[in-house]
């Protein structure tokens, strides 16, 4: 049926902008690809195992009739869709399938109608996913917020703050490492520097992510003197300072109540673990 082109969209149902494309070609009628098509996807897939796929346009010429195209146009969605998905290339979670009928223009060349279009954001910018999605974060009350230990999100071995930020849920709690004080003190040693430096720049890619940092301390069975609350006070102040909102920053010291390992502990790494800064993502 002529003037009418149909396709199927595996899509995120807000507006996608300044993501990456890349574009997979079909023969007339088929919705598998050809070995060529093929290893120009897997090349794809190959260099992009830490992108994340954000949409799946499936397009078709003009010819035949719009429940052909239809039902093709959604064939050739779902092949790529199951290759990627095996291919273990992040993809999220919460697609839609979309027609669109004649909304878009055609190519003159029936083989540039006949494709797949991969929508995918880059390493470097899955800090910005929200952002460049367009979704605008929800407000989650604290107390429905449901905390959720680092361990139990399986982040990518040697992660930075940056990346774990970017895959983190509201209620996700992060060890800030290398963040040092003087004993018995809330005075910050000068090595925590680049620590400090690294947290500040994510929460300055993230302007609308607010964070409640949680001090631990170890070794001794009660934190009378509030030592971890004045930590995670110190690091509120220095971030401050660096130019970030003291509303987008709680804190709260929990002294020796929630012990990585049981208190007194049994060497200086079962220490070190329990003396700890964290922060809680509370939302993005």
């Amino acid at each position: 049926m002529k003037r009418f082109l149909l396709f199927f969209v595996l899509v995120f149902p807000f507006f996608v902008s300044a993501q990456e494309q890349f574009s997979v070609y079909f023969e007339s009628n088929k919705h598998e690809t050809t070995k060529k098509q093929s290893e120009i996807l897997n090349n794809w897939i190959a260099a992009n195992k830490e992108s994340k796929v954000v949409a799946i346009s499936g397009f078709t010429d003009e010819d035949g009739t719009n429940a052909h195209n239809d039902s093709l146009s959604q064939r050739r969605v779902n092949f790529i869709h199951n290759i990627i998905l095996k291919s273990n290339v992040k993809i999220r979670e919460d697609f839609k399938t979309r027609s669109f009928g004649e909304t878009h223009k055609q190519s003159k060349n029936k083989a540039e109608n006949r494709k797949v279009v991969i929508y995918y954001i880059l390493p470097k910018d899955l800090a910005r996913e929200n952002e460049i999605l367009g979704i605008k974060p929800i407000a989650v009350p604290i107390a429905e917020i449901v905390p959720i230990e680092e361990e139990d999100m399986h982040f990518p071995v040697n992660a930075t703050l940056e990346e774990k930020v970017a895959l983190a849920k509201p209620g996700t709690r992060i060890v800030i490492k290398n963040i040092f004080f003087y004993q018995n003190s809330f005075g910050m040693m000068p090595t925590s520097k680049p620590a400090m430096d690294e947290l500040i720049d994510v929460m300055t890619k993230n302007p609308n992510m607010v964070i409640e940092i949680q001090g631990h301390i170890c070794c001794i069975d009660a934190d009378r003197r509030h030592l971890s609350l004045d930590r995670a006070k110190q690091i509120r102040r220095v971030l401050e300072g660096n130019g970030v909102a003291q509303k987008r920053v709680k804190v709260k010291g929990f002294g020796v109540s929630h012990p990585k390992y049981p208190i007194p502990e049994a060497n200086e790494e079962q220490a070190l673990a329990n003396r700890r800064v964290e922060i809680m993502i509370l939302s993005k």
